[in-house]
C-alpha cells in the first residue's frame, strides 16, 4: 500500500534497482564452468588432484582431409597435410603438431593438433585454427579440410545454441503479449506483465553475472534463468492484474475511482498468494542443492535469485504501476477481444458440480487416468549426453562422424590417479609399478597400461589404463575392477596415500551414480519443504498433504509422458526428433524441480481462493466451486502463455531442451487441467471436515 500512496517514489525506485542490476551484465562475464568444476563423485577428485599437481591436460583438436568426390589422391593430400601442419605449428595458440597419418583404406589424413594452455585457453584459441583450416580449404576446392575436437564442437554447438534460444526468446514476447492481449482485451494490462517479466530477466542475467563467478555456469543456467523469469514474471502480475480488474468491475466505479480500495483487495489475496508461491518456488529450487552436483547448484542460484527479483517487483512496483495505470485498464481495447475477457468460464462450474457431488467417483477415475498415462516411467532408460545426441547439422559434428568412420575410436583408458604423504615417493614409484604388472596380467579386462607420469615433487603419480574393448560394458568393468581390486592391492595401499580412478568412462559411471543417489534426496527435500511452506501459510494439515500429493501425481504422469514420447518412435516425425532410446539423464531432475515450483503458482492461487470463501462463511462445496470457477480463466491464461513460451523451447533441434520443453508444456498442462479442475476439487470435497484442521473451523 506504501507502493500505491507513493506511486512516483516506487516507480522510480524500482526503475533505478532495475537499470543497476542489468548494467552489471554489461561489466561482468559470467564465468563459464570448466570440467573440474563439474566433476562429481571419485572422478571428479581424480581430475582435481591431477590438476593440482600439475598433470598437464592439453585439449586435442583434429584436422581431416578427405576427398569431397571419390577416391583421395595421395599426393595431393599428403601436399595439403604438410602445408597445414606448417601453418598450424607456427601459431602460439598451438603447442604441438603431430606427424600426419593416413587412414587404412587411403580415404582420409589426419592431423592432430595439441592445444597451448588448459581448457579456457582451448576454447579462445581454436578460432586461429579454424581460420587457418578455413583458408587451406578455399585453395583446396577439390578436398574437404575440416576440423573437429572438444573445443571446436563446443564452441560451434554454443554459437547455434545461442542462436537457436535467441530465437526462440525473441518470439516468446510477442507471443505472451498476444496470449495477454486476449485474456485482458487491453493494451495497457497485456502490456505490464510483459515488461515485468522481461526486467525480471534482465535483472536477474546481471545478478547471475555476479553469482557465477562463485559458481560458474555449466553453460544452462542462463537458458534455465530466462525460462523461469518469464514464467512466474508474468504469472505473479497476472496473477494481481486479474484480481484488480475484477474488483474494479465488482464495485463498478468510474474510471479512476476506487483504484486505491481494489489495489488494497488484490494485495490482501493475490498479493499474499504471490508471496507464499514465491517462497515456495524459491525451496522449491533450492532442492537442487541436495543433487551434490556443481550444475544444479548453479542451475538453483540462477533460478533462486530471477524469482526473488519477480516477486520483489510484483509486490512493490505493480501496485505502484496499477494506481498510475488504474485508469487505462480497461484501455485501449482491443476490438471484440475485450468483450470476452474478464468474465468466468461458464464450462468451468458445469463441469465441477457433479464432480463436486461424486467425489470419490471423480478421483478414483482421475487418479487412474494420471497412473495409466505414468505408467511407461517404468521402463525409462536415463543415459547421458554423447555425440549421437549432438546436432547432426553442425560441421564439427559432420566433421567428428567422418574422423570416427575413418580411424575408429579405441578402447577408452582409465585414469588412476595417487597422491602420497612426503617421504612416500620410493613407495609410490614401486605400487605403480605394481598396478602396472597386476595391468598385464588381467588381458581380458585391461589392454593394457602407459608410461606413468610423476609430479615434481614425486607425490603424486597418474597412470592411463586401457580396456580390453571399446563397448560400454567392458570400458565399465575395467573402471570396477581398477576400483574394487586392482588400484586398493597397490597403489591405494600405502599408508596415508589417496588414490582415485578417473577418465570418461569413470565420469559417466560416477554421473549415472550420483544422479540415482540424489534424486530421491531431492524429490524427499522439494516435497518436505512444500509441504513445510504450505503448513505455514495455510495452517492446514490437509492442504499441506494434498499439495504433496497432487505434486507428485503430476509429476509421475509427466514423466510417464516423456518416457513414452522419447524412448519411442511414434512421436519422431511430429516432434522432429530422432529417438535415441534414452531420456538425458539430467532432464527428469530439474524439470521436477522446475514443474513443482511453478505448479505452486497455481495451487497457491486456488488454494487462497477456497480459504477467502470459507472465511466469508461459504458451505465447504460453494466455497471450492467458486474458488476453482473464479480463478479458472487466471489459471488457463497463465498455462497458456507457460505453454506458449515453453512450446518455442521444444521446437529445439538439441534433444536436451527439446526433452525439457516438451516435458515443461505437458507438466503445465496436467497441472493446469486435470489436478486443478478434477483432482483438486474432489479430494477437498473429500476431507472436507478436516481441510482446514487446525486453522479454520471445520467446513460443512
Amino acid at each position: 500500500m506504501w507502493s500505491a500512496t507513493h506511486r512516483w517514489t516506487a516507480i522510480g525506485l524500482w526503475a533505478v534497482l532495475i537499470v543497476a542490476l542489468t548494467s552489471i551484465s554489461a561489466f561482468v562475464a559470467p564465468k563459464q564452468a570448466t570440467s573440474l568444476d563439474l566433476g562429481v563423485g571419485e572422478s571428479g577428485q581424480a581430475a582435481q588432484v591431477a590438476a593440482d599437481a600439475g598433470y598437464p591436460a592439453p585439449v586435442v583438436e583434429n584436422v581431416l582431409v578427405t576427398a569431397r568426390t571419390g577416391a583421395l589422391e595421395a599426393q595431393a593430400a599428403d601436399d595439403v597435410a604438410r602445408e597445414l601442419a606448417a601453418q598450424l605449428g607456427a601459431l602460439h595458440e598451438v603447442a604441438d603438431v603431430a606427424a600426419p597419418v593416413t587412414s587404412a583404406d587411403g580415404d582420409a589424413v589426419l592431423i592432430q593438433v595439441t592445444m597451448a594452455g588448459d581448457e579456457d585457453a582451448a576454447a579462445d584459441g581454436v578460432t586461429a585454427l579454424e581460420d587457418v583450416v578455413a583458408g587451406v580449404q578455399d585453395e583446396h576446392a577439390d578436398l574437404r579440410v575440416e576440423e573437429t575436437g572438444p573445443a571446436s564442437v563446443n564452441g560451434e554447438l554454443n554459437d547455434w545454441l545461442g542462436t537457436q534460444l535467441g530465437k526462440a526468446t525473441t518470439l516468446s514476447v510477442p507471443l505472451t503479449l498476444i496470449i495477454l492481449l486476449v485474456v485482458f482485451g487491453a493494451l495497457v494490462m497485456a502490456t505490464v506483465p510483459v515488461v515485468l517479466g522481461l526486467s525480471s530477466v534482465a535483472a536477474g542475467l546481471g545478478l547471475w553475472a555476479l553469482a557465477s563467478q562463485v559458481l560458474p555456469d555449466p553453460g544452462t543456467v542462463t537458458d534455465l534463468l530466462v525460462l523461469v523469469g518469464m514464467a512466474v514474471g508474468v504469472d505473479y502480475s497476472l496473477f494481481y492484474l486479474r484480481r484488480f480488474r475484477e474488483e474494479k468491475r465488482r464495485a463498478g466505479t468510474a474510471p479512476g475511482h476506487g483504484d486505491v480500495d481494489a489495489i488494497r483487495v488484490a494485495a490482501q489475496t493475490a498479493g499474499h498468494s504471490i508471496v507464499v508461491s514465491g517462497f515456495a518456488v524459491v525451496l522449491s529450487m533450492a532442492g537442487l542443492f541436495l543433487a551434490g552436483d556443481s550444475s544444479f547448484s548453479a542451475m538453483a542460484v540462477g533460478a533462486i535469485l530471477v524469482v526473488l527479483v519477480a516477486l520483489v517487483s510484483s509486490v512493490t512496483v505493480l501496485p505502484a504501476l496499477l494506481s498510475v495505470l488504474g485508469r487505462w485498464s480497461e484501455r485501449p481495447r482491443v476490438p471484440v477481444l475485450w468483450r470476452l475477457s474478464g468474465g468466468r468460464p461458464r464450462l468451468v462450474p458445469a463441469m465441477l458440480r457433479p464432480i463436486l457431488a461424486r467425489p470419490v467417483a471423480a478421483t478414483l477415475v482421475a487418479v487412474a487416468a494420471l497412473l495409466a498415462l505414468a505408467a511407461p516411467v517404468v521402463g525409462i532408460s536415463l543415459a547421458e549426453d554423447s555425440t549421437d545426441d549432438l546436432p547432426a547439422t553442425l560441421s564439427t559434428v559432420q566433421a567428428y562422424d567422418r574422423l570416427v568412420q575413418e580411424f575408429p575410436q579405441g578402447a577408452p583408458a582409465d585414469v588412476v590417479v595417487a597422491q602420497v604423504a612426503p617421504g612416500d615417493e620410493a613407495a609410490l614409484r614401486t605400487q605403480v609399478d605394481a598396478l602396472a604388472a597386476a595391468v598385464a596380467e588381467d588381458p581380458q579386462t585391461f589392454a593394457g597400461s602407459g608410461d606413468p607420469w610423476f609430479s615434481a615433487d614425486g607425490r603424486t603419480a597418474v597412470v592411463d589404463v586401457v580396456a580390453a574393448g571399446s563397448a560400454d560394458a567392458q570400458a565399465h568393468a575395467s573402471v570396477t575392477a581398477l576400483r574394487e581390486t586392482v588400484v586398493p592391492q597397490t597403489v591405494g595401499s600405502i599408508d596415508d596415500s589417496s588414490a582415485y580412478v578417473g577418465g570418461d568412462t569413470a565420469s559417466g559411471m560416477d554421473y549415472a551414480a550420483n544422479l540415482r543417489h540424489a534424486t530421491p534426496l531431492v524429490a524427499a527435500g522439494v516435497f518436505a519443504l512444500t509441504f513445510l511452506v504450505m503448513l505455514v501459510a495455510f495452517r492446514s494439515v490437509a492442504v499441506a498433504g494434498l499439495t504433496v500429493a497432487l505434486n507428485a501425481l503430476s509429476m509421475v504422469a509427466t514423466f510417464g509422458i516423456l518416457t513414452a514420447i522419447f524412448q519411442g518412435s511414434w512421436a519422431q516425425d511430429a516432434l522432429d526428433f530422432t529417438s535415441t532410446g534414452h531420456v538425458v539423464s539430467w532432464v527428469p531432475m530439474l524439470l521436477f524441480v522446475v514443474l513443482s515450483g511453478l505448479s505452486l503458482d497455481y495451487h497457491v492461487f486456488v488454494v487462497s481462493r477456497i480459504r477467502e470463501n470459507v472465511r466469508r462463511g461459504l458451505p465447504a462445496r460453494e466455497a471450492i466451486l467458486d474458488g476453482v470457477s473464479g480463478t479458472a480463466g487466471t489459471i488457463t491464461s497463465a498455462a497458456a502463455v507457460m505453454v506458449g513460451v515453453f512450446s518455442l523451447f521444444g521446437v529445439l533441434g538439441f534433444i536436451d531442451l527439446k526433452q525439457f520443453g516438451v516435458g515443461l508444456v505437458v507438466g503445465v498442462l496436467l497441472d493446469a487441467t486435470v489436478i486443478r479442475l478434477v483432482v483438486l476439487p474432489a479430494t477437498m470435497m473429500l476431507v472436507r471436515r478436516r481441510l482446514w484442521w487446525p486453522g479454520l473451523r471445520a467446513a460443512r
